[in-house]
């Protein structure tokens, strides 16, 4: 998968946040590439494969992005199933390849699907990810509103905040999540957080590795303050705390999904919420 002239596509104009969805794919595409792969992303292969780009530079590669991914996937089975025409309202989708995962996974799949990102991030997926007549991408930022008037609410509707809201300020993060509970009764939100401690700890961004260092995330929520989501944002029905899906290893196939059950542990770990709006 290349652009038209079969070139590769230098990606260092993306910088800041949206340089972390070249770091999220790289993990993702990874895992599923590995002998023992974890995720079926072959689209996800393919992306970092049409990438000029020094990847390297990231670190790790860990399995927590392709478990983000699965435990995404899995809520969004769910809704889809249950509502199979509905609108997927996929936030700073970055380079996720959801779409066409999900599209495999559902036979004759209807949903509609819509990706919000900013204009440089829109031009690469429109020039190296296959068209669809049931894509819209929309060039702006999740906080420009506007994005909710484009969304088709006869079917149902599914959002996605994949690796997004802990960039924000809280007061950003919040008023997204109070707008969408607003604009669309029926839907579920899928988000993820980091540990409530990152913020403290690492004010300037974590460093991934000698070269490279996340940007800040200056939002997060203890399992114990996403309960009380319900309480403070009118048309919030239902908070639920995501499980851990199960990677490969003991670390991750076992240990890992049963510290984030393990109830001592839940105020120092971080969350994956699935919210149900009224």
């Amino acid at each position: 998968m290349t652009n038209r002239h079969g070139q590769k596509v230098d990606a260092r104009l993306l910088t800041g946040v949206s340089e972390t969805a070249l770091l999220t794919l790289y993990g993702r595409a990874y895992q599923a590439g590995h002998p023992d792969p974890i995720i079926d992303d072959p689209m996800a292969i393919k992306l970092v494969e049409s990438f000029d780009f020094d990847f390297e530079k990231f670190g790790r590669r860990g399995q927590e992005m392709a478990l983000r991914s699965l435990a995404i996937d899995r809520c969004a089975t769910e809704y889809l199933t249950a509502h199979p025409r509905a609108t997927v309202a996929a936030l700073a989708e970055g380079f996720q390849t959801s779409f066409w995962r999900l599209d495999r996974a559902l036979p004759g799949a209807q949903f509609s699907w819509l990706s919000v990102d900013l204009p440089e991030v829109i031009d690469l997926r429109q020039r190296l990810l296959p068209p669809s007549p049931r894509i819209t991408h929309l060039a702006q930022s999740a906080l420009d509103y506007s994005w909710m008037d484009k969304v088709d609410t006869a079917n149902g509707v599914f959002i996605t905040a994949e690796g997004l809201l802990m960039y924000l300020q809280p007061n950003e993060a919040l008023g997204l999540i109070t707008q969408c509970a607003k604009r669309f009764p029926g839907g579920w939100m899928f988000f993820d957080l980091p540990p409530t401690i990152v913020k403290k700890v690492a004010r300037r961004g974590l460093r991934s590795s000698k070269r490279y260092r996340v940007p800040p995330m200056p939002f997060s929520l203890s399992v114990r303050q996403l309960a009380k989501l319900a309480e403070s944002v009118p048309g919030i029905r239902g908070v639920h705390d995501v499980p851990m899906p199960a990677g490969r290893g003991l670390f991750f196939g076992k240990l890992y999904p049963a510290f984030w059950r393990f109830p001592p542990a839940k105020p120092y770990r971080g969350v994956f919420a699935l919210l149900e709006f009224g």
